[in-house]
């Protein structure tokens, strides 16, 4: 068995495992019921697609109009659900790493959750590490989209760009990609969501709808 990448750099929430339905929107919906009682919280269809356009923060200030205090309670609430709970992977998603790690790939993850979050859900829910994981940091110049976590993988283990594919859910890591020269892929099992399932199709180089198949294509 012949690995098609050296590398995997991953996005973390819903592309390996189901934070958005499992923590995010639940906390939402939590929050909502406090700041805006009498009104019907969105539906998960409607929190990702406002989350992916706008984006979650105009979303909470533009469309929910939520005032700087209430974004404060916002976040508070959806803070205590991640460090209260953790999401499950996609199935067979651990499976997939296990054998890519096996078979001698470096594993790496470039998200917008914490660093100590994606490792405790590895730690629970997963029998991998990764070999690296870039978080959330307040420095926008370092994190997706920013190309600086790629090219910081792609030095950290001596790889050229065509070693290493990047997986992830949402346009951010694919724009990070491009502008490394890093192949992408789409990791369709996450949304089913016309206006995302569009932009990832054409722009990603790859387009997989289940785990399975991006796990067939890896193996080679």
């Amino acid at each position: 068995m012949q690995l098609r990448y050296k590398c995997l750099i991953l996005d973390h929430d819903d592309t390996a495992v189901k934070s958005t339905p499992e923590i995010h929107y639940p906390a939402f919906v939590k929050a909502m019921q406090v700041l805006r009682p009498k009104e019907k919280p969105f539906s998960l269809e409607q929190f990702v697609t406002y989350s992916y356009e706008p984006g979650f923060a105009e979303m909470l200030r533009d469309i929910i109009k939520l005032t700087p205090e209430e974004r404060s309670y916002q976040y508070q609430v959806w803070r205590e659900a991640v460090d209260e709970a953790v999401p499950d992977f996609y199935e067979g998603f651990p499976e997939l790493l296990e054998r890519f790690k096996d078979a001698g790939g470096i594993i790496t993850v470039v998200s917008h959750s914490e660093c100590d979050d994606i490792r405790k859900h590895y730690e629970q829910k997963c029998n991998v590490s990764p070999d690296l994981i870039f978080g959330w940091v307040e420095e926008a110049d370092k994190r997706k989209p920013s190309p600086y976590p790629v090219r910081e993988i792609l030095k950290a283990f001596s790889l050229k760009e065509k070693d290493a594919l990047l997986l992830d859910d949402l346009k951010p890591g694919i724009v990070m990609a491009k502008s490394c020269c890093v192949p992408c892929a789409a990791a369709g099992w996450a949304h089913q969501i016309p206006v995302i399932t569009e932009y990832m199709k054409t722009n990603a180089d790859y387009y997989f709808s289940k785990v399975k198949e991006f796990a067939d294509f890896m193996f080679v």
